[in-house]
């Protein structure tokens, strides 16, 4: 797992803190994501998914854009929707 430069957007910033999501989960999720799917509208945006065990196994969902440098990070969110699908 290597170090992964990441920014955050203010939006990103303000959901990690309604949903209190660490920034250490996003780092790891990045750094080791169990997968990636691209984005369906925009193509400069990837999904990069990877189970919590601190939180219950949650999916957490981080949404970048990596042609920027360092990343972008758009949002994060738990993704009920893929619960028992990783």
């Amino acid at each position: 797992m290597g170090k992964v430069r990441f920014v955050l957007t203010k939006h990103a910033e303000t959901v990690m803190d309604a949903r209190e999501i660490r920034p250490a989960w996003v780092e790891r999720t990045l750094a080791n994501p169990e997968d990636i799917v691209p984005d369906r509208v925009d193509p400069d945006l990837k999904h990069a998914l990877r189970r919590i065990p601190e939180y219950d196994d949650r999916i957490l969902r981080v949404v970048y854009n990596e042609t920027s440098e360092p990343w972008r990070v758009v949002t994060v969110f738990f993704d009920r929707t893929m619960r028992g699908k990783l």
